[in-house]
């Protein structure tokens, strides 16, 4: 009688849920929970409100946990296709929505979506939690994995789906699922107050970020200060009905006012507004949030058994190890920390010349650098920006794919956007394939984070011999366009657009069947190849004749001022050199504790910045506070990456240069090796399909000058 009647009842269950799918998807009044009737199924931004988000994460997360059930409820044994693959599928609708809200938070927030984040993200992870420390559904894996890997009953499976039951079993492995229950008590608390933490800390950055304006009402304070940038300024102070002048802590104009304005004083008080941010013991202060992730991490690492963080994470990276990190940044730093004393002391020797008798202080180096390299290339950005015309620069890099790969682009106004600078662009193969929708979003606002990255409202996945293609978008933070003057970017602007297009070329050549490992889901330090190998071609004369075209007379740029772009690449390569691996090493140290560390979060970083100091100290200054990749983003004990992804990049150039840049042998094969696999294999074996071999240093030391 007892099982008769759970059987009926299990019967009406599942008929419930099928029920309550039809409904989620086609019967509530919810643009997030409906189908999405719109070209390519792109996201319909101009239906959505902020109020849409919550109850659609409840409802998602409802049918996610339904889906579940349904996996640990079956009553047939455990296969791949019943187990794996549905818990590949489970909580699609949660994830649309995960990716919508999450991208808009970063692009496009207010109040309220920042008032969401803060609320739902402990339940997310609460809802992550839930899944993979569900003992009843880690038996079903694990029965799966050993079918496969131990008892090899199951061998017909090909090698994407291999990777994915592997990565199945390791998610849940590196996610608790091996714990007890006193364990995972405290896993739970530790990744819901994780959650909320990073959150808090890239909430905190933005707001004082747009917090911080310099005013400018006297001219002679403008002094050096190139029309370009004067221009922009102007038009800040009237956006906010002011007079004069304005400089914000966006990139752009941070950036031109350090480099350029003669008024010392002002270019410290800009710089010491930069470089404390979220450090001035305020209501945006995030020291207690670093001490408290960094433990949290740290908990949740030695619960799983790990020494550290840091060995936690780089075990799932092509690094492996944390010593194998250490070594490397090391080996980095002896290379080219002795170039980096040099060209400060060339800065600061020059400084005098000018009259400058002072210890050159952080305000002051990026000012006499830019003095420093007009005199020895006579080259300014002034001389370069008229030749990088955003939209052509966007048509130019749409015509270097389309030499490499055939692929092209079609602007179409119907796909909505979530801001009006926002374009939608449909890409297609060289067979007239639809291949991706790509957004490109490129300047600066307040509702927008600093810095530029590419992400995805839909990945590439296969269902049913259907590819389903993806939906990409490039976020930058541009030079914009000023009074009738378009949008020009500086030369290193425009290697940031290559770098960002590489990643969105990873995400739209993408051709995998499970979209867990589609496009840019590869181990981190193997994520940063196909961007920063686009960022060569900014470098090569024969490109840039076809895509440097000056935006008043049609002229393409001259050879002299590409010689000089190319003779100053590698200026002052040994001091970038050891900026970036200062990051690096702070990463690493922050995530390298085997105790809870409650002390001073400048001391601390002073201490793992020691060994890379180049300039005399600044008190207040505090990289830590506003380090979003680490502590707000998804680089914890793994900023190493860029470096890391460097090496692999020039290696890989180097090929390109042997066979020649638009080689579409090379480029196919490239694409075919790299781009398409996502993380259906490991990134080495993908790496030497396409090489022949496994990364060298040396054309990175060669190419960044640091071999004499």
């Amino acid at each position: 009688m007892y099982k008769k009647n759970f059987f009926i009842g299990l019967l009406l269950v599942v008929s419930l849920l099928y029920s309550f799918k039809n409904q989620v998807v086609m019967d509530i009044n919810n643009p997030l929970l409906n189908q999405f009737n719109t070209p390519h199924g792109t996201v319909p931004f101009n239906e959505i409100k902020s109020e849409h988000f919550m109850p659609a994460f409840l409802t998602a997360m409802e049918l996610g946990r339904a889906e579940i059930n349904e996996i640990v409820t079956n009553t047939t044994p455990p296969t791949f296709e019943n187990t794996i693959e549905a818990i590949e599928s489970s909580g699609e609708l949660l994830n649309r929505i995960q990716r919508i809200f999450f991208n808009l938070n970063s692009a496009e927030t207010n109040d309220e979506i920042k008032e969401i984040a803060r609320e739902i993200s402990p339940m997310l992870s609460d809802y992550n939690n839930d899944i993979y420390l569900n003992e009843q559904l880690f038996e079903r894996v694990k029965i799966v994995y050993n079918q496969v890997f131990e008892t090899k009953e199951v061998t017909n499976l090909n090698s994407e789906q291999k990777k994915l039951l592997d990565n199945c079993f390791k998610n849940f492995v590196r996610k608790g699922a091996l714990l007890d229950k006193e364990a995972k008590d405290k896993y739970r608390k530790a990744t819901s107050q994780l959650a909320t933490l990073t959150v808090t800390f890239g909430e905190n950055l933005l707001n004082e970020t747009n917090e911080y304006k310099l005013h400018i009402t006297n001219p002679d304070d403008m002094s050096g200060i190139p029309t370009f940038a004067r221009d922009a300024a102007a038009e800040e102070a009237q956006n906010e009905n002011l007079e004069g002048w304005i400089f914000t802590l966006d990139a752009p104009s941070y950036t031109a006012f350090m480099k350029y304005a003669d008024n010392r004083n002002l270019r410290k008080e800009l710089f010491m507004a930069f470089a404390t941010r979220c450090n001035k013991n305020n209501k945006f202060d995030n020291k207690d949030n670093i001490l408290k992730i960094s433990s949290l991490r740290n908990e949740v690492a030695q619960l799983l058994g790990y020494e550290t963080f840091a060995d936690y994470t780089i075990e799932e990276r092509m690094a492996q190890t944390t010593d194998k990190v250490n070594e490397f940044l090391d080996q980095l730093l002896d290379a080219s920390f002795p170039f980096a004393q040099k060209e400060v002391i060339e800065v600061e020797n020059f400084a005098k010349k000018l009259g400058f008798d002072e210890k050159i202080q952080r305000w002051d180096f990026s000012y006499y650098s830019e003095k420093l390299k007009e005199s020895k290339f006579n080259l300014t950005d002034e001389m370069t920006k008229p030749y990088f015309e955003l939209q052509r620069a966007t048509s130019g890099i749409f015509n270097l794919t389309n030499k490499l790969w055939g692929i092209s682009y079609k602007q179409n106004s119907e796909i909505q956007t979530y801001h009006p600078d926002v374009k939608a662009f449909e890409v297609f193969d060289k067979d007239g394939s639809f291949l991706a929708v790509l957004y490109l979003d490129f300047h600066p606002r307040s509702t927008k984070r600093g810095g530029a990255w590419m992400t995805v409202y839909k990945e590439q996945k296969i269902i049913d011999n259907n590819n389903i293609r993806p939906h990409i978008t490039i976020v930058c933070n541009f030079t914009p366009p000023v009074d009738g003057t378009p949008s020009l970017l500086t030369h290193s602007e425009f290697v940031t657009f290559l770098h960002e297009f590489g990643h969105a070329l990873h995400g739209i050549f993408s051709n995998v069947t499970y979209q867990s490992l589609a496009g840019t889901s590869v181990y981190q330090d193997f994520v940063e190849l196909p961007s920063q190998i686009m960022e060569n071609w900014a470098f090569e004369k024969e490109w840039l004749k076809d895509v440097a075209i000056h935006y008043q007379t049609g002229e393409a740029i001259p050879d002299d001022l590409i010689n000089k772009i190319i003779d100053a690449g590698n200026f002052q390569s040994g001091y970038l050199f050891v900026r970036q691996l200062s990051f690096g090493f702070n990463d690493m140290a922050w995530h390298s504790l085997k105790e809870k560390y409650e002390g001073d979060v400048q001391q601390f970083e002073k201490n793992a910045l020691a060994k890379t100091e180049l300039f005399p100290d600044v008190e207040e200054n505090s990289i830590s506070t506003s380090f979003r990749h680490v502590f707000s983003g998804g680089y914890a004990a793994g900023y190493y990456s860029y470096k890391w992804a460097e090496v692999l990049d020039a290696d890989a150039f180097d090929l390109f240069k042997q066979n020649g840049i638009f080689d579409q042998k090379t480029a196919d094969s490239f694409r075919n090796n790299i781009l398409s696999k996502g993380g259906t294999e490991h990134p080495m074996d993908l790496y030497v399909k396409f090489r022949g071999q496994e990364p060298d240093m040396k054309p990175l030391l060669i190419r960044s000058g640091l071999v004499e």
